[in-house]
C-alpha cells in the first residue's frame, strides 16, 4: 500500500489500521493480535500492582500547536508515575484509544510515538490494547508493575514527626507556560531545555524503587494534582496534619522565570505537571534518603513535617494552596490558557 500518512483512520478501517500501522510497530510483541496481553514470566517472588488513568489535554498543546505526541507521552507518564509512587518496576502498559474517524494516520502515529518513546525512556513497553472510533478523543492506559513482596509503598503508614521529601525537579511545566506567553524570557539553550522538560516529564520510577527497597519511605504519593492536594491527601490517609516550609528550591532556569514574574519559587513548585513524588520518611532517615537519591541523579529536598493535628500550615499560617480536583470548579481538562495561567499562578497571560 502507498504511504498512508495523510489518510484518515476512517479510510483504513480497523483491519487496515491493524495491518498498516499497528502490526509494523508491535508485531514483534509476543501475543500481538490476541485478546489479552502477555507480560512474561516473573522469576523472582513479586507482588503485582496495577493502575489505570486517562490523559487530559496537555498544557503544552495549548501553548503551541496541538500534537498527539505530547498526549501519548503524558498518557504513559501519568500511569507510570503511579507505579513510581508504589515503588514498583513496570512490566508493561496496556492502552485504549478512542479516536475520531477523521484522525489522520500521521497524527495517530505521533500518538503512538509519544507513548512508545516515553515507555522506552522508562525501560518498559506497550504490551497490548484496544482502539475504537468515537466523536471525541479519549486516551486511557493501564500500567502493570511488580514489587518485592511487602515493600509496596502506600499513602498510609506515616506518623507524626515524619519528614516530607519532595522528589524530583518541580516548576518546569508552568515555567514553560510563562515563557510561551511572554511573561518571562530565557536565552537559548535554556528556553528550549525548559520546553523539552515540560513536554517530556519523567516518572520517578528509580526513586520509588530505591525508597521501597531500602525501607526508607513510610508513605508516598505522586504529585498529580499539585503539591497542596498531594500533602493534604497524605495527611488525610494518615489522620495527620502538616507544617510545610515557606520556601523551596527550584532549578536555576525555572527559578529565573519565577523571579522575572514576581513569583516565589514555592508558587511554581506547588503546581502540577512535573510528576514528582512526596515521600514521608523518619526524621533520622532524611539525610540518608536524600543522599541516596541525589547519588542517583534525583533531585530531593525536605519540605515539611507531619504533625499530630489535622491542620495544614505553611510557616506559621494556614496553607490553602492550589489544587486541580475532578468534578469540581477547579477541575482542568484543557480550557482557556489566559484564565488557566491566572487561576494557577495569579499571572495574567
Amino acid at each position: 500500500m502507498s504511504d498512508t500518512t495523510e489518510k484518515c483512520l476512517g479510510d483504513l478501517g480497523e483491519r487496515g489500521i491493524q495491518e498498516h500501522v499497528l502490526r509494523p510497530r508491535y508485531g514483534g510483541t509476543e501475543g500481538f493480535g490476541d485478546d489479552s496481553a502477555l507480560l512474561g514470566a516473573v522469576n523472582a517472588p513479586s507482588e503485582l500492582v496495577a493502575t489505570t488513568d486517562s490523559c487530559p489535554t496537555p498544557l503544552v498543546n495549548l501553548l503551541r500547536e496541538p500534537d498527539l505526541y505530547h498526549a501519548g507521552w503524558l498518557l504513559a507518564t501519568i500511569n507510570l508515575s503511579d507505579l513510581a509512587a508504589a515503588g514498583a518496576e513496570p512490566l508493561g502498559l496496556v492502552v485504549n484509544y478512542t479516536l475520531p474517524k477523521s484522525t489522520t494516520v500521521g497524527a495517530f502515529e505521533r500518538l503512538l510515538d509519544g507513548v512508545d518513546d516515553c515507555c522506552a525512556a522508562h525501560d518498559t513497553k506497550v504490551v497490548g490494547g484496544d482502539i475504537r472510533d468515537g466523536a471525541v478523543t479519549q486516551l486511557t492506559a493501564t500500567a502493570i508493575g511488580r514489587c518485592v513482596p511487602g515493600s509496596r509503598l502506600r499513602r498510609s503508614g506515616a506518623v507524626a514527626g515524619d519528614r516530607l521529601l519532595l522528589v524530583g525537579s518541580p516548576g518546569y511545566l508552568w515555567a514553560a507556560a510563562l515563557l510561551e506567553t511572554g511573561q518571562a524570557t530565557l536565552p537559548e539553550p535554556g528556553r528550549s531545555d525548559v520546553w523539552e522538560r515540560a513536554c517530556r516529564p519523567m516518572a520517578q520510577l528509580k526513586a520509588g524503587r530505591l525508597l521501597a527497597a531500602s525501607g526508607l519511605a513510610r508513605a508516598a504519593m505522586d504529585v498529580s494534582d499539585g503539591l497542596f492536594a498531594t500533602v493534604r491527601t497524605l495527611c488525610e490517609a494518615n489522620g495527620l496534619g502538616a507544617s510545610v516550609a515557606e520556601e523551596c528550591t527550584l532549578d536555576e532556569r525555572p527559578a529565573s522565570v519565577a523571579r522575572q514574574c514576581g513569583l516565589t519559587p514555592f508558587a511554581l513548585a506547588q503546581t502540577w505537571g512535573d510528576w514528582g513524588l512526596v515521600v514521608a520518611v523518619r526524621a533520622e532517615d532524611v539525610e540518608v534518603a536524600t543522599k541516596t537519591l541525589r547519588e542517583e541523579g534525583v533531585a530531593t529536598q525536605e519540605i515539611g513535617t507531619l504533625t499530630s493535628g489535622g491542620e495544614l500550615t505553611r510557616g506559621t499560617t494556614p496553607w490553602q494552596g492550589i489544587a486541580q480536583e475532578r468534578f469540581s470548579a477547579s477541575s482542568w481538562h484543557g480550557g482557556e490558557l489566559s484564565t488557566l495561567i491566572t487561576d494557577v499562578l495569579g499571572v495574567p497571560a
